[in-house]
Formats: structure tokens, sequence, C-alpha cells
């Protein structure tokens, strides 16, 4: 029995032993591996020959790896290539608006044929003619003027009068018109551009741009007509605004400085012509923001690329 016991025990267990390597090995805690912290590079190997370890990149979710495909170029803005009514606003001629008025009822012509097509596009190479004149697109130009007394920006002029085209002649190639007009005794700021689109924004009666004018006057402003001025006035039916009329400080009370919206220098006179003052001279000493700070009378520059960008943008 107790044989019979052992054998069966060993024929039970004989073959799960032979299968068993041996006992299993605890595992040991101690070889569990530490965290690594992300981006934290590994020490490395001082062993000679060791190759250096590498660092995987980390990719942040949303963010694309930076050796990926990069998106495609846009396509280069051709220069020589611009829309018809660009066209023909550059040459001089007149506002884009106006351009497309022209090119709807068939006045415009490219290369020997009609264009009534809106968007339409020429090169600088092409032929182009605005009511039956050729043309040619111009860089825009803008000269800032400090007008002296005894020019006129009346195209006829007068026997006395020059006009002040002849004092920015050499400003360049382009033909510059000035932005309103001034009478002989009107000295100041006066713009000159061949800009149709900026010639026409200035000339609007609904102005958003102030003028700053200086005016000599025959006799002291009294404060009931200065409290009156600055209440505003009413010329020929209409009321006109007066943003700002002040004393010049130092001076005597027969020079008045007036801030206004319009470019109409007539409009300065006839404001006090109304309260009985005659007006002896009108100075404009800023126009937009421009100022005659370093610009000696008689004498023009440039604008500042900055100076073009404030005005379009009034």
């Amino acid at each position: 029995m107790e044989s019979n016991r052992r054998g069966a025990s060993a024929g039970r267990g004989g073959s799960d032993r032979k299968k068993s390597s041996g006992p299993s090995k605890p595992l040991n805690k101690s070889s569990k591996p530490k965290s690594v912290k992300p981006f934290e590079a590994k020490k490395e190997d001082s062993r000679e020959g060791a190759k250096p370890a590498v660092r995987k990149a980390a990719f942040i979710k949303g963010r694309a790896p930076k050796d990926a495909e990069p998106k495609p170029a846009k396509a280069p803005v051709d220069k020589d290539v611009l829309r018809l009514n660009k066209y023909i606003s550059n040459s001089g001629m007149c506002s884009r608006r106006d351009a497309d008025i022209y090119i709807q009822s068939g006045n415009v012509k490219v290369n020997g044929e009609v264009i009534t097509e809106m968007g339409y596009k020429v090169k600088l190479t092409d032929e182009v003619e605005f009511d039956g004149a050729k043309i040619k697109p111009e860089k825009k130009e803008y000269v800032l003027l400090n007008k002296p007394k005894n020019f006129t920006t009346y195209a006829e002029g007068d026997k006395t009068g020059r006009n002040v085209a002849e004092l920015v002649r050499g400003a360049g190639k382009a033909q510059l018109e000035p932005i309103g007009r001034m009478d002989m005794s009107t000295t100041g700021l006066l713009i000159f551009t061949n800009d149709a689109d900026l010639i026409r924004k200035f000339s609007l009666p609904n102005q958003k741009t102030f003028k700053i004018y200086q005016v000599s006057l025959d006799k002291n402003l009294r404060g009931e007509d200065f409290e009156a001025l600055s209440q505003g006035v009413t010329l020929d039916g209409h009321r006109l605004f007066i943003d700002e009329v002040s004393y010049i400080e130092g001076q005597p009370k027969t020079e008045i400085g007036i801030k206004l919206r319009t470019p109409n220098t007539k409009v300065v006179r006839a404001i006090f012509e109304s309260f009985k003052y005659d007006v002896i001279k009108i100075d404009r000493v800023s126009f937009a923001g421009l100022t005659k700070k370093n610009l000696p009378r008689g004498n023009y520059r440039h604008l500042t690329e900055q100076e073009v960008i404030n005005l379009k943008n009034i």
C-alpha cells in the first residue's frame, strides 16, 4: 500500500518536475526601472567606442514635427500685371471708380480692342487708350509745399501772380496737381500729387481731416465775437462748425488761430468777413497732421512713406 502510494505520487508529479526548470525565482523589487523625466538626457557612456545616446524627438499633440513637409509657397505677385482701372488711375486720368465708368461705357481700349470687362488685367507692356488718348501708368509722388505769396493755384493765373506749379517743377517727372486751391495772398501748406484718388478724397465737401489756419485781422477780435465763432457760423444758409478758435499766444489779438475741416481758404476769409473784419493774411500752418516744421517758405519736400499711409487711412 505504502509502495503503491509512492508510485502513484511519483507518477502524478514526475512529469511536472521534468517540465519545470526548477523553482521560480522571486521578483527583485529593487530591479524595477526608475521613471525618467520627459526630455531628460541620459548620461553619456564613458566606455571607449561606445555610441552616444540618441534622444528621440518628443511630439507635442497638435504640432507637426520639424521635419514635416513644408507648405507650398504662395505664387509670387506679378508687379507687371495690374487691373485696368488701377492702370488708368495710376496714369493720373481719374480715380478707379470713375475709370470703371469709362470702361463700362466702352471708352477704353487695350491693344486696339475695346474692353468693357470689370476686373480686366493688363500688362505694363500693353498699349492702353483712354478716351482716345494713349496713357502710361506713373509712380505716385507726394510733395508738400510751403506756399509763398504772389503764387496762385488757378490754372490761368493772372497778370500779377504766377502759378504754384513753377515751385514744384523739379520735384519729379510726373505731372503734379495741387489738392485744393489757394489765392495769391494765402500762404502755407499745399500738397501736390499725381494720385487722382487722393485728390478726389480731399476735395469732397464732408472732410474728416483738420486744417489749422493763422489769420491776421485788421483789428482786434472782440470777446463777444470770439465766443460767437466758437459756437459756429452760418454762411449762405449753411451751418459751419468750427472745431477750435484761439488767440495766438504772445501775439496781438489781431492774430487768430482757427481749426476747421474745410480745405477752402475762401471759407476762412468769409467767416471773419461775416463779423465785419477785414482779413489781411491767411497762413495754413497744418494740413491733416502735416506741419511746416523745417520747411521754409517757398520750399517743398517729398512726403515720407508713413505720412502717405496716414493720409490714405484718414
